[in-house]
């Protein structure tokens, strides 16, 4: 699908990232985050090309596969595809832009994690990004959130949210390139669909 899960005056949390693949923690993260931020909805943006990624990526074919999957039975939930289909580097203003276009009287809630907040500071229009939306940042229990000192003292909103799950994708991609069971990192249809398909199968080297 390629559409927000979105009406006039909804609050829906943006979920981007690489999804190389979708797992458990990134499930009830956005699970989280509705409860905790009281969205309406979670649209879900696969990243066309990563700016700030070496690590080459699954076909987005096969990443968006895995999020619907993943996503299915979720009537809040969608998946979106304009960052693979927008030409160029996939900036978060870009996509933010383009969704307050589509959707005008939607308040968008930006799900990032502590070291993308860590790093808010390097990303492209920042200040104008902060202007737009409002901030939910994943951090792990007990660890203290880090931002840029201009981030810091820039005017945004900012929401904690608990890592329910702490899961790594590299340590999804490192098992299933050496044959290991992956079924309790991932939701069971992304399993069958890794397995199906022999995504992984050679260590990515990250």
């Amino acid at each position: 699908m390629n559409h927000a899960p979105a009406a006039a005056g909804r609050r829906i949390g943006l979920f981007g990232g690489s999804f190389d693949p979708v797992h458990r923690g990134h499930v009830a993260l956005a699970h989280e985050a509705m409860k905790q931020l009281a969205l309406d909805g979670v649209l879900w943006v696969p990243v066309g090309q990563p700016w700030q990624k070496a690590r080459a990526l699954s076909a987005p074919e096969h990443r968006v596969a895995m999020l619907e999957a993943a996503v299915e039975g979720e009537a809040r939930f969608a998946v979106d595809r304009l960052e693979i289909e927008r030409p160029g580097p996939s900036y978060t203003l870009d996509t933010v832009r383009e969704l307050q276009r589509r959707e005008p009287d939607v308040r968008w809630v930006l799900l990032i994690g502590a070291d993308q907040y860590a790093g808010l500071h390097t990303w492209n229009g920042w200040r104008e990004l902060l202007a737009r939306v409002e901030l939910a940042v994943a951090a792990r229990p007990g660890v203290a959130l880090v931002a840029d000192a201009e981030v810091a003292r820039h005017p945004h909103a900012l929401a904690l949210l608990p890592l329910a799950v702490d899961v790594s994708a590299t340590e999804i991609r490192r098992r299933a390139a050496n044959g290991l069971d992956i079924t309790e990192l991932v939701p069971p249809q992304v399993a069958r669909y890794i397995d199906q398909h022999a995504l992984y199968r050679v260590a990515s080297g990250s």
